[in-house]
């Protein structure tokens, strides 16, 4: 009898998406586990041991590949499922398809995890992984495409809700980035070389990556930001119309600011130039969808002080409104002339992955993890509150070193003496520099320590509990 009550009222696919939801703790830990060992490295270089594979150059590029695609996407497929089906109020179309994706991805982290210590690389940011995993890559993106644009075709209510939008343009973006920047002549099975050459290949490549943060990084995470807050919070949004105009003035404005990070290099002035333009014109967009995502708990700030996940979800949006002004001004060439090649770039950039992306998947993994275990809330409430305000120390720690830092490289190496030579040689400038990555590596030591902290809390949450069936309502209601 239990068999034909299940089968009468139909259910979500929530399988691939509390498994997506666990490995994303677990490539967490991972990811940022290497970031310390490599921040540790850049204290004290002695610590490789003389081994090649444990070489900073070796590590660099697996610590942004684990923590933005094996965590980052980890928590976006986790979020999409999640969140498609439920303002659809229909199941995930081809669920074998989404479990596709779930062992592939894995397995692309894993050739990852392989390749890149030995030093099989394009060389190029964030997009290191060589030819044959590519295309696997490719495959596995066309088929969360095919699953995420094919549960909305199949909706049960006509309207398409914005975190929908957002998740849409996420995917059909990097779908685009990808393929066309990874396009490359193979010579071996793990050597392949650009199609593009000179200027063009770096032009090429920094339209992907100031456009992997935008889209994989920032897009993406809006469409959480537009669900799990309001859910969290248990109140609408705080304006529909806002978050509409948000899409379209990010979207559009977003592709264009690349060039920024071409700065005083062999990219004509002029592709430079509109590259800071649309770099600022990106500060309202920002700006307009951090406001509205704040200003949803108006009213009930109240709640702030009482759910430690929210604090998650709220403090990721004043990171996500910081790095929005900070990568705008950084942009302006007069700034750029003093910020470029020094540690306030990675202050910045950390202080939008860690800030924003980091704090926003650790709260929405709060919210959906104890649900897809029958859960109200997670085993350890305070253990929330603790991962919280552990993380947002480490935060602050690790980006104000490199602000200060960054500032200080950057007067040293213009310092010049009355007859034109340098003040200060860059040896000068290593050693001064030497604190603030010791004080980086306590901030991230302490975020790492957090991370620890959920993972202990995610398995007693899910041992105390079993895997949910969440029933698709019968008549639509509001998502």
């Amino acid at each position: 009898m239990a068999n034909s009550a299940t089968t009468a009222s139909p259910v979500y696919s929530d399988t691939v998406v509390r498994l997506f939801s666990l490995v994303a703790v677990l490539w967490g830990i991972v990811g940022m586990l290497v970031g310390v060992i490599i921040a540790a490295q850049l204290a004290w270089p002695e610590l490789n041991f003389g081994v090649p594979f444990l070489s900073y150059g070796r590590l660099r590029p697996l610590h942004t590949n684990a923590v933005i695609f094996a965590f980052g996407g980890s928590v976006l497929f986790a979020t999409s499922y999640h969140v498609v089906q439920r303002t659809c109020q229909t199941r995930l179309f081809l669920p074998g398809l989404a479990m596709f994706t779930f062992i592939g991805w894995q397995v692309v982290i894993l050739l990852a995890a392989i390749s890149l210590p030995l030093g099989i690389t394009t060389g190029k940011e964030y997009a290191e992984l060589e030819w044959p995993i590519d295309i696997l890559i490719a495959v596995i993106w066309v088929s969360y495409a095919i699953v995420f644009f094919g549960t909305i075709g199949t909706r049960k209510i006509r309207h398409i809700y914005v975190a929908n939008w957002f998740f849409g343009a996420f995917i059909i973006a990097v779908a685009l980035l990808h393929i066309v920047n990874s396009a490359e002549i193979p010579v071996s099975l793990t050597k392949s070389y650009s199609a593009y050459a000179g200027v063009q290949d770096a032009m090429v490549q920094w339209w992907y990556g100031h456009n992997a943060v935008g889209f994989f990084l920032t897009a993406g995470f809006l469409g959480m930001m537009y669900y799990y807050i309001p859910k969290q919070a248990g109140r609408p949004v705080y304006s529909y119309r806002l978050s509409i105009v948000h899409f379209w003035a990010l979207i559009f404005t977003y592709m264009w600011a690349g060039p920024h990070h071409l700065h005083y290099t062999a990219l004509p002035d002029w592709a430079q130039s509109i590259g800071m333009l649309f770099s600022l014109v990106l500060l309202a967009p920002s700006w307009g969808g951090m406001i509205n995502g704040i200003m949803t708990l108006s009213g009930a700030w109240n709640k702030l002080r009482d759910d430690p996940i929210l604090k998650f979800l709220i403090v990721s949006l004043s990171f996500y409104g910081m790095s929005t002004f900070e990568g705008p001004m950084m942009s302006i060439k007069t700034v750029n002339a003093l910020s470029h090649y020094t540690d306030w770039t990675v202050g910045h950039v950390h202080s939008g992955a860690l800030g924003w992306v980091g704090l926003i998947s650790m709260g929405c993994l709060y919210h959906i993890i104890p649900r897809m275990f029958g859960r109200t809330q997670m085993h350890s409430t305070r253990a929330v509150e603790l991962h919280f305000w552990i993380a947002t120390i480490g935060i602050v720690l690790y980006i104000a070193a490199m602000w200060i830092a960054g500032v200080m490289q950057g007067l040293m190496w213009r310092a010049v003496n009355p007859d034109g030579t340098l003040v200060y040689s860059f040896v000068e400038s290593v050693k001064a520099t030497y604190p603030f990555y010791v004080i980086r590596l306590g901030g991230g030591l302490l975020y790492l320590t957090g991370m620890f902290i959920m993972a202990w809390n995610t398995i007693m949450t899910v041992r105390n509990g079993k895997p949910a069936v969440a029933p698709i309502p019968l008549v639509p209601a509001h998502a």
